[in-house]
């Protein structure tokens, strides 16, 4: 069974998706882009208010492909202690030498997550070069929201071949894309390890409006009732 992965972006929204006992709490700012980040100070008070209660993600943000800026951006966000850490790879790069200068990072044992945007036409190829450099897992996100879910912006097969693969190189797998409820049916067969959300769980499904606590216990009870 799929677990849940939400998108939080304050200290505020942390405590509801903790309240819900939410999979992992995901830190990102969607006002800033697709991997908005937020700040440093905020992440920091959310991981100490929470403790060790819940597994945590956060974002480094929409950043440019340039090895030592992501490089750095990592190293910064792991001293908050965050359990994982979230880096968008973007289209029209060389991911492999990005790849390579982070694989320092996780043999120091840095949980990384490489997210690929399914709407941009990813090479699923380089999921074996994650695996390769001791990435913990991989992510399929959409980097252009009003373009519709995961589901409408790339065919069930190639997510299907994008698990399949996370899976054969014992990656930890998330589909995440402007997901809502009705996403549920389509993807939970295909046993990825975390199905991500955010507007889905907002006030009136609006990814930039504030948590819900009713949307996530409806979200919750209808992935148990699939």
């Amino acid at each position: 069974m799929s677990k849940i992965l939400a998108s939080v972006n304050s200290l505020e929204e942390a405590l509801i998706a903790q309240q819900a006992n939410i999979d992992i709490i995901d830190l990102k700012q969607p006002a800033r882009g697709a991997l908005g980040a937020l700040d440093i100070v905020d992440v920091q008070t959310i991981v100490a208010t929470l403790e060790k209660t819940s597994l945590i993600s956060a974002t480094v943000g929409d950043l440019p492909m340039q090895a030592e800026l992501i490089f750095n951006a990592i190293e910064k966000m792991a001293e908050t202690g965050v359990n994982y850490i979230k880096i968008g790879f973007f289209p029209d790069s060389n991911w492999t030498p990005i790849i390579k200068r982070l694989q320092i990072l996780t043999q120091r044992g840095l949980k990384l997550i490489a997210v690929l945007f399914a709407d941009q036409h990813p090479d699923l190829k380089s999921i074996s070069l994650f695996s390769e450099a001791g990435f913990k897992g991989v992510m399929l996100d959409t980097m252009k929201k009003t373009k519709g879910s995961l589901t409408q912006v790339m065919p069930l097969e190639t997510i299907q071949e994008f698990v399949k693969s996370a899976q054969q190189q014992q990656l930890l797998c998330g589909l995440a894309g402007s997901l809502r409820e009705t996403d549920i049916a389509t993807l939970l067969p295909l046993q990825a390890d975390y199905l991500g959300f955010r507007g889905a769980l907002c006030v009136n499904h609006q990814r930039t409006a504030e948590l819900d606590l009713k949307s996530i216990l409806s979200l919750q009870a209808a992935l148990k009732n699939i």
